[in-house]
């Protein structure tokens, strides 16, 4: 709802048709309940169709802003049609579960950058690294005419598109507003996720990529349970007994070994020194679970330990960096060196 006493709000601005009240409409953006407070909203008239957020062609009709809250609104719509609601509805009624998921999120996004890495890694070649002469006469990407997606083909980097080469989307985003059907959701995720991380495990013998998903599947498997036990503290039912989905135990997993040997699979990470700390009342003080090493579940102040990320010399024969990678490394240290 508007709380204009607090300036700084960061907002969740959901916008339903006027011909429609319908939750899966494609004019809704966030979904949250509609509730009489949402006429604390005070709207003023204003043109904001020309803006870069709203364009003209989403808004056909003058369109009205909120003075405290800068929800909009247009002008043939009550404000009962704008829910306006900032973030803090979930931090201040919700606190326990926005913390979780908030944190959950920040590593993801590193497991994004692992993830890129190793492919990076993977795909430096072909030739040595100091092979700054590479032959392009004599074929060396003949092996990637049996690929099934050529569009890889991009110098040996991880691009955000699935194994058919379709390009990641919102079409790939759930969020319905209802708190239980969002956190069952985000389960599957990772449920599903531990299963693509173990068939691509099934297709590896450089130790450079089952390191990867021998690390992947045990944090992996601390989101999952933590969804499920979010899920057992709203509604009584004990997901965490369909774990772990697909049903192997990471005992079978020899590169997992260490992270359960340091206990990886019992911590979750706050990615913040102030913030968060309500998501131990999901995570603190519950057990492992049975296929795991034992062990009490706790929050860890501070984000994960991480690896130095290996600096690549490209690869000469994909022209990347360029068909001569020394000369583009002298040019940009100049460069590096005169805005010191």
């Amino acid at each position: 709802m508007c709380e204009a006493a607090d300036g700084n709000a960061d907002l969740l601005i959901a916008r339903m048709p006027y011909s429609s009240r319908n939750f899966t409409s494609p004019g809704l953006l966030v979904s949250v309940p509609l509730t009489k407070e949402s006429s604390q909203c005070s709207f003023e008239s204003t043109d904001f169709r020309s803006s870069s957020r709203y364009p003209r062609s989403r808004h056909p009709m003058p369109l009205r802003r909120c003075r405290n809250c800068s929800a909009v609104s247009t002008e043939r719509c009550p404000p009962l049609e704008i829910i306006c609601s900032r973030v803090s509805i979930s931090e201040s009624k919700l606190k326990p579960f926005y913390s979780l998921v908030a944190n959950i999120t920040a590593e993801e996004l590193g497991h994004v950058e692992l993830g890129s890495n190793g492919v990076a890694l993977l795909n430096n070649g072909p030739g040595a690294p100091d092979d700054v002469e590479a032959d392009i006469s004599n074929a060396p990407f003949a092996d990637m005419k049996d690929i099934r997606l050529a569009a890889s083909f991009n110098g040996g980097g991880a691009m955000p598109m699935n194994s058919n080469g379709a390009s990641w989307n919102m079409d790939f985003v759930t969020t319905t507003g209802n708190v239980i059907i969002d956190l069952l959701h985000n389960f599957h995720l990772e449920c599903g996720a531990r299963l693509h991380k173990l068939r691509v495990y099934e297709t590896l013998t450089d130790p450079t990529g089952r390191e990867v998903c021998g690390y992947l599947l045990v944090r992996g498997g601390v989101h999952a349970h933590a969804y499920a036990l979010a899920l057992e503290k709203l509604t009584g039912v004990d997901i965490k007994k369909m774990l772990p989905t697909p049903n192997i135990n990471l005992d079978k997993i020899p590169e997992s070994q260490k992270y359960l040997d340091e206990g990886s699979h019992r911590r979750l990470y706050r990615f913040s020194a102030d913030d968060y700390k309500e998501m131990a009342g999901i995570w603190q003080g519950e057990k492992a679970l049975p296929g795991d090493p034992p062990g009490t579940l706790e929050v860890v102040d501070g984000p994960p330990t991480g690896g130095k990320i290996p600096e690549l010399e490209g690869t000469p024969s994909a022209f990347a960096p360029d068909y001569a990678p020394e000369e583009m490394f002298e040019i940009a240290t100049k460069l590096y060196n005169k805005s010191r």
